[in-house]
């Protein structure tokens, strides 16, 4: 069996449909197929949540009649039967009634994931009625039948093994399966989510769940591709890539895969493909264990970086410093992207800003503190970088118009990161292009 994955551009029109339709149907052999939203409905729930959080219940309404009359005038391009079409309007006036029905209760964090979770539901729904109307045998499978995370938002592979393979028994003889990504029950039961990207993650859990053949990612672009063509005019795809060289790309910023999503298919050695949409036949990128050649293969950006600074010269040198600096960023659940030290100083990078001031705080105890936002990391990752000789002069020679704020070389064979002001990343990433690959 293999996992079929696509993302909410592959499905957010109703031809994009039909050719998931296609292309699930290419072959007879037996598949998981993972839906994420429609493209934009994640975001449409996202406002409408917020606006429900600032009590503004006059936006959320608005907000929800509007994607309302986008699935109104979807289903309708969709779908021709008028037996499947009635089976649509059901399916979304339920959806829509519930959102509705939300607008006159308490607003909590838990109500805010069962709004989140309507895209899955609805594109999945959707597109299992189009194979319906096309006589195409499918089975529904809920992905909150069996998807689980525990109490630290970690999913329960075991559990999810057990409860998937359990549930696939009673189907020995069909071969097409259709499921949502990114959604699922955490420990008390409630609906939750993997977080925003997590469709990925959620193909590859099934993935190692069941020990699949193939993870296919599906997306609009023809893999990945060794920087960013939103801002280089001249990429290209990477035809083979280790889970390594994957996750570090995928983790500073490749946006094409979720960070995550590398570690169950690296678990159990199952090959990820990345494969476009559009492009069926395009052979895009293949992730597996195996690591071919050596030097730079790709580079990747993360914005929205915040650099943190402790000065202190009486405390640095001290036994158990850095240990309680790191204590202070482990109570807050705020995980750091880069270190450097000196001999009086230590900088670190985060992500995520929600405990900022409560961080700060707290390392004003030890020292000095020093915050640079509006920062990104520009990852420059391949096989052996650490070791191939004269690379680190390129990537410094590359950047020598550039300010470099930090520099993290030889944590990983696989990656060389520096910080810089977010202003210089578009410039960056094409100086580096042009210095760092062949054309």
């Amino acid at each position: 069996m293999k996992i079929m994955k696509f993302g909410g551009t592959s499905v957010g029109k109703p031809e994009r449909m039909h050719q998931v339709k296609d292309l699930i149907t290419r072959d007879n052999n037996k598949k998981i197929v993972v839906l994420s939203a429609l493209s934009g409905t994640t975001n449409a729930l996202v406002a409408i949540g917020e606006a429900l959080a600032d009590a503004n219940k006059d936006l959320a309404k608005e907000k929800i009649e509007a994607l309302h009359q986008h699935y109104l005038t979807f289903y309708k391009q969709l779908l021709k039967s008028d037996a499947a079409q009635k089976k649509a309007e059901k399916i979304i006036k339920e959806h829509f009634e519930f959102l509705n029905i939300i607008l006159k209760i308490s607003f909590n964090e838990a109500i805010n994931r069962d709004i989140l979770a309507q895209g899955e539901l609805l594109s999945t729904k959707l597109f299992f009625t189009l194979l319906q109307e096309l006589g195409i045998g499918a089975v529904f499978l809920p992905a909150l039948d069996f998807m689980s995370i525990d109490e630290n938002h970690e999913p329960e592979l075991k559990k999810i093994s057990e409860k998937l393979k359990a549930i696939l028994a009673n189907y020995p003889q069909d071969r097409i399966f259709v499921t949502q990504g990114y959604i699922c029950k955490n420990h008390r039961n409630e609906v939750d989510n993997l977080k925003r990207g997590g469709s990925d993650y959620s193909a590859s859990l099934i993935g190692a769940a069941i020990n699949s053949e193939v993870i296919e990612i599906w997306t609009d672009i023809d893999g990945m591709h060794n920087n960013d063509p939103r801002i280089v005019d001249k990429t290209r795809p990477i035809a083979q890539l280790s889970f390594d060289e994957a996750a570090e790309l995928a983790y500073f910023g490749a946006k094409i895969l979720h960070p995550a999503s590398i570690w169950p298919a690296q678990q159990y050695n199952i090959p990820v493909k990345l494969l476009n949409t559009m492009e069926p036949d395009a052979p895009g990128t293949t992730i597996t264990a195996k690591e071919q050649g050596s030097g730079v293969k790709a580079l990747a950006a993360k914005d929205g970086i915040t650099a943190i600074k402790i000065k202190s010269s009486r405390m640095l040198l001290a036994y158990g410093f850095l240990r309680k600096v790191f204590e202070v960023f482990e109570k807050y659940k705020t995980s750091i992207d880069m270190i450097t030290t000196s001999e009086v100083a230590v900088s670190v990078t985060i992500d995520d800003l929600s405990h900022l001031a409560e961080i700060i705080k707290e390392l004003e105890i030890y020292g000095t503190v020093e915050v640079d936002s509006n920062q990104t990391i520009v990852s420059i990752v391949g096989n052996m970088i650490a070791e191939s000789k004269g690379t680190m002069a390129k990537i410094m020679n590359c950047l020598k118009d550039y300010p470099i704020r930090m520099v993290s070389y030889g944590g990983s064979r696989h990656n060389v990161s520096l910080l810089l002001d977010a202003k210089y990343k578009n410039e960056a990433l094409k100086s580096l292009n042009e210095g760092l690959f062949e054309w």
